[in-house]
């Protein structure tokens, strides 16, 4: 499989699970809002903390995929959190959970991810694009291909839903779904999708770097804008993703 061929297979899923997003986006605001019916039974429990919230939007958002029934779901235990295979490739899927006070900036610029979660491995380089001392290479726990070289081979692709939320009113501002690269794009996108995570051998993937198909004719964007509130009073901030929506 050639580069380019790997980038139309990413963009072929990125697209089929956002147009199935704007499909149940009805469903899945009203899911979000369900928690107001029993808030007074949860509210005195609930400590504004991310963890706490990220627990009921996956509920809600991964109760969608699953119900849909894409594939076949896989039992390895080492992947993300919705892990599944299609005809012609192993999909990883992870949702990462956002609070708009105080996170906006790496929000808008980078994501952390899981060696669980993706493929790529490369070297970590500084912001200056120099090597640490000794050089930081990571190691992620994803094939590039599984089976490879096999007759049963099949990509590995990686994929995250992200959704930015008020501490205050956990209401929703924004929900994306982003295609990182494959390992095998190394070639290609080297260390720039790798950003030093705040532990040795924890990275990000730098969405503002790397937010295009690189080597496809019309270089579409990695980045799926779901839903944007553009009411929210963050929404100044929200540029990458508002320039996205529209095109």
């Amino acid at each position: 499989m050639t580069l380019e061929e790997i980038e139309e297979i990413e963009l072929k899923y990125l697209n089929k699970f956002y147009y199935f997003l704007k499909f149940v986006e009805d469903e899945m605001m009203i899911g979000f809002q369900t928690k107001e019916k029993i808030k007074k039974d949860w509210q005195k429990w609930y400590s504004d903390g991310i963890s706490d919230f990220a627990v009921g939007a996956e509920r809600i958002i991964y109760a969608l995929l699953n119900g849909k029934g894409i594939g076949q779901p896989n039992s390895a235990p080492v992947g993300a959190d919705l892990f599944f295979e299609v005809e012609d490739a192993f999909i990883h899927i992870d949702l990462k959970t956002v609070e708009a006070e105080g996170n906006l900036g790496d929000y808008t610029s980078s994501i952390f991810v899981g060696k669980n979660q993706n493929s790529y491995k490369a070297e970590i380089k500084k912001a200056d694009g120099t090597s640490f001392s000794p050089p930081r290479i990571y190691e992620p726990h994803l094939p590039t291909f599984y089976n490879k070289n096999t007759n049963k081979e099949k990509i590995c692709l990686s994929y995250f839903i992200t959704i930015l939320y008020s501490k205050t009113n956990l209401d929703i501002i924004n929900i994306n779904i982003l295609s990182m690269p494959n390992g095998e794009l190394v070639k290609h996108y080297k260390s720039r999708p790798l950003q030093a995570g705040k532990n040795l051998d924890k990275v990000r993937f730098k969405i503002k770097e790397v937010n295009k198909f690189e080597l496809l004719k019309n270089k579409n964007s990695r980045i799926k804008v779901v839903y944007l509130n553009v009411n929210s009073k963050f929404i100044d901030k929200l540029k990458l993703f508002k320039d996205i929506e529209n095109g």
